[in-house]
């Protein structure tokens, strides 16, 4: 059997990791907590807060639609909750346009300094 080297070896992250990953407050992931009922990461005995990766994929729906889109907490609830493989499928759909689009400016920057 071979050794699957891309694989990602943590099994938890604090939420101070995901809310450095996602771009967001400890505070705003702590409210989605509360706005969003399947976001519900692992806690320890004393109260921590453990997220796995299925987790942070919720937070990054979440972050697509409120952050991104522009939509307000109760309509981006409603729209996972009809749609919820429609929602992923846009947002992938979102990032990969903006991944798309900073590589573009990139190379701009590049023709820019070579002209």
């Amino acid at each position: 059997m071979a050794l699957n080297i891309n694989k990602n070896l943590k099994a938890y992250y604090s939420i101070r990791e995901v809310a450095q990953m996602i771009g967001v407050s400890e505070p705003t992931l702590r409210y989605w907590e509360t706005e969003f009922p399947f976001l519900k990461p692992r806690t320890t005995a004393n109260k921590v807060r453990q997220y796995q990766d299925k987790d942070i994929e919720n937070i990054r729906l979440i972050y697509g639609l409120v952050k991104v889109r522009g939509m307000k907490i109760a309509a981006a609830r409603k729209a996972i909750n009809a749609n919820r493989a429609g929602v992923e499928h846009q947002t992938k759909i979102l990032e990969r346009l903006i991944d798309v689009k900073s590589q573009l400016m990139e190379l701009k920057g590049a023709m820019d300094k070579i002209v």
